[in-house]
């Protein structure tokens, strides 16, 4: 039997997502270890595609709790990614604190919930990240929130009331 290899390099967005949930269904079936895994989803974020794809699968995921857990060795591989981390987890933590106030509008508890989920797992990552690193990050972002919004081109902006709740969620990492 030939052995199946992925050049996680070249991996796209997509299969980052099936690669991250594949290797999240081993973990929790302790067909992986925690360093393992650890190092594989090293090499993968190494890379836009893969970064992106991990962490779209781990956040949003319920059924995937490596984040509710966030084992050390996972943490450390993390940190030592560094800035490319920080800022997609805080642009996760700002989406998903808006979207929880436009699901709260429209009275969709179940995507309320969903966001709400992946915002608590942003706050756990970032408490645990370098603190120079969030703080900075957050800092850049937050003098720049005027001009972020719900859209990919930032065309539709967030409103006072998103704002207001995205400030919230930010204060509540130093908790």
């Amino acid at each position: 039997m030939e052995k199946k290899t992925i050049n996680l390099k070249e991996t796209s967005f997509t299969q980052a997502i099936n690669i991250s949930a594949q290797w999240c269904r081993e973990w929790e079936e302790e067909l992986l270890s925690e360093e393992v895994l650890a190092d594989r989803v090293a090499e993968l974020i190494k890379t836009k595609n893969g970064l992106r794809g991990f962490f779209a699968y781990a956040l949003s995921d319920r059924d995937c709790f490596l984040l509710d857990k966030l084992p050390f060795s996972l943490v450390f591989k993390l940190q030592e990614v560094g800035i490319s981390v920080v800022e997609l987890v805080v642009k996760n933590l700002i989406m998903s604190s808006a979207q929880i106030v436009v699901h709260d509008r429209e009275n969709n508890l179940e995507y309320k919930s969903n966001s709400e989920n992946i915002s608590a797992r942003c706050k756990g990552i970032l408490r645990l990240l370098d603190t120079k690193l969030v703080t900075k990050t957050i800092n850049r972002i937050m003098n720049n929130l005027d001009n972020l919004g719900n859209s990919l081109d930032n065309s539709r902006k967030y409103d006072d009331r998103q704002k207001e709740f995205i400030k919230s969620q930010i204060f509540d990492i130093a908790q």
